[in-house]
This record gives C-alpha cells, sequence and structure tokens, in this order.
C-alpha cells in the first residue's frame, strides 16, 4: 500500500473525534488478522493502543447512542465535507457515494454509499481515482491490505459474496491460479472493504 505518513496524535478523550481518530477505528477492526500491519500503521499515526482502544470505545458510544445523528451525519461530522460526491445507479436504486481520503492509505479513499432516504447502504475502503490498482493474478498476488473487494471480485471473476463474519467485514469465494498455474478454491476476508487474509481449499 506504499509508505504510511507519520502523523501527530490523536485527539484527547474530550476532543472532537476526527480523522485521526476514525482511522485508529478502521485498524482496531484490522487488528484481528494482522497485528503487525496495525502496529506499524499505529505508530505512523503517533498513537498508542490506549488511544485506539479509546478511540473505538467513543466510535461505538456515537453509533449506540438513543437519538443519536444519522450514519451519514455522523460521518460528515467526523471527517468533514466528502473530497467528492457522486450519483450512482445500482441495479434499480439510486444513492450517493461520498468519498474522503485517509492519511494512512492515500491510495485508497473511505467511500459511503447514501440512499435517498439518508441510509447508509454501505462504507468502506475503495481505490483512489486514478491511483493505480494493484496486478492480481495469481494467489501470490492476494497479500494483506493489497486490494479492496471490488478489486479481487474483478480480477477473480465471477466471485460468490459470503456472509461476512462481523460488522464491516466481508468474504469472497472464487478460484485463483497459484504460480504454478493450478487453479485453487479461495475465500478471501476483508475488514472495511480491504483484503485481510485467504483461506486456499
Amino acid at each position: 500500500m506504499g509508505p504510511m505518513p507519520t502523523a501527530k496524535r490523536p485527539d484527547s478523550p474530550g476532543s472532537p473525534f476526527g480523522t485521526l481518530d476514525f482511522q485508529l477505528v478502521l485498524l482496531r477492526r484490522m487488528a484481528d488478522h494482522h497485528q503487525d500491519l496495525v502496529e506499524e500503521a499505529r505508530h505512523a499515526l503517533g498513537a498508542s493502543i490506549a488511544d485506539m482502544r479509546e478511540a473505538n470505545k467513543r466510535w461505538q458510544a456515537m453509533v449506540r447512542s438513543p437519538g443519536t445523528r444519522s450514519a451519514a451525519s455522523r460521518y460528515r461530522s467526523v471527517l468533514g465535507r466528502p473530497e467528492s460526491t457522486a450519483h450512482r445507479t445500482i441495479g434499480d436504486l439510486e444513492c450517493e457515494a461520498w468519498q474522503w481520503p485517509l492519511p494512512l492509505w492515500p491510495d485508497l479513499r473511505f467511500e459511503v454509499l447514501v440512499g435517498p432516504n439518508g441510509a447508509v447502504w454501505n462504507e468502506w475502503l475503495v481505490r483512489a481515482p486514478g491511483s493505480p490498482g494493484p496486478s492480481l493474478k495469481t494467489l501470490e498476488d492476494l497479500t494483506p491490505w493489497s486490494c479492496t473487494v471490488d478489486e479481487a471480485a474483478r480480477a477473480f471473476a465471477p466471485a460468490r459474496p459470503l456472509e461476512g463474519t462481523a460488522p464491516n467485514r466481508w468474504r469472497l469465494a472464487f478460484t485463483a491460479p497459484d504460480a504454478r498455474g493450478v487453479r485453487r478454491e479461495v475465500v478471501a476476508e476483508f475488514a472495511w472493504g480491504l483484503l485481510q487474509r485467504t483461506t486456499v481449499g
């Protein structure tokens, strides 16, 4: 994913929840898969394990609070005005795609799909417009944090979506050749839209 820029420490618990805190929330979900990558990213943010736990605690409190603002409004409050907005048609449904840059992943964007009633349909990391995606041809190319859900689905079509193991997790089932050209059954697991690990049958 490229080198991670350093940043100042996240805000204290009493200050507004912002972009740095939100990145720690994403990392908290990814920590179940790759502690080493998360540790590197956390250090790049100048954050401690306690900071990450506190950010996740505050985020969960915002999500679960009775009478809390809508998910769409919450993202605008935390991340600010989207870098870009675009109209999308998905089947017979129409929505708006909002995207924000995140310093940890400069070649990605955090995307939220918002329905006509303001409901959030999806929230995950996608490739930034104009940023070259990875070359995905074999199993060996499917390394942690190397690609997004849609990139893996396109590279190894047809891919079959499976039920995720937790909120903000996705799984895809597909076949892919290994380095010798032998096709294998694969289940790829993603957190917040970013590849975490693969299981090969």
